[in-house]
């Protein structure tokens, strides 16, 4: 009778095991190659008339960008609105399969702004853009991913499969999206605030751990 009750116990525990490795999601990386990154891979793309620390900092391995609704776009032969993002180098692309990470946070009242894109498409200028509207956390302005987002750290992994055209999302290990890129022949990822439609003032967001993957 003990017997049977303690393999009964060994056998709910590797299965509670089991069902809370599922809950989490397997983990995206699985099967990548992590590309080496050093500060030569992160151009910093801010208002053109002011100095990279007056909107970028980088203490204990956290890049903090911050931009205003009212500063000048990061060139002055450019009409697009403000930004302050960490634009990868050296790491652009046109086949295989392609992998963002990074642990984003943002804090509370920062709207209406791009937190990370993936470059490059056909007949538009991204192939995938991640904005937050009043602490939601979206595909564009299409899909919900997180209703959520504020001021919490999230595990975020965008994979492109250039082959197959598809682009996944997943956000603390688990698949949030699966759609259709939008073609084009050279891709690169960025991350930090690029004000859209209806901004906040103030824009804010912060990454640590970012990595480039590849598969190919």
């Amino acid at each position: 009778m003990g017997y049977s009750c303690f393999v009964l116990a060994i056998f709910y525990i590797v299965l509670l095991h089991l069902c809370t490795q599922r809950a989490k999601g397997a983990d995206p990386t699985v099967g990548f190659t992590s590309l080496p990154l050093n500060s030569s891979n992160f151009e910093i793309q801010r208002p053109y008339d002011l100095p990279q620390s007056a909107r970028y900092s980088f203490i204990n391995g956290v890049h903090r960008l911050w931009v205003y609704s009212t500063d000048k776009p990061h060139s002055p032969t450019s009409n697009t609105k403000p930004r302050t993002e960490i634009r990868i180098v050296g790491y652009n692309y046109s086949s295989g399969v392609w992998q963002f990470e990074g642990h984003g946070y943002v804090p509370k009242g920062t709207s209406g702004v791009c937190i990370m894109q993936l470059f490059g498409a056909s007949g538009q200028a991204t192939t995938l853009a991640m904005v937050v509207n009043n602490g939601t956390l979206s595909y564009y302005l299409n899909s919900v991913l997180v209703p959520h987002i504020y001021d919490q750290w999230f595990r975020l992994n965008v994979i492109h499969d250039v082959g197959a055209g598809t682009v996944r999302v997943f956000i603390n290990g688990g698949l949030k999206l699966e759609a259709n890129d939008h073609g084009g022949t050279s891709h690169y990822f960025k991350c930090g605030v690029y004000s859209q439609r209806t901004p906040s003032y103030y824009m804010e967001s912060r990454w640590k751990g970012i990595k480039v993957l590849n598969k190919m």
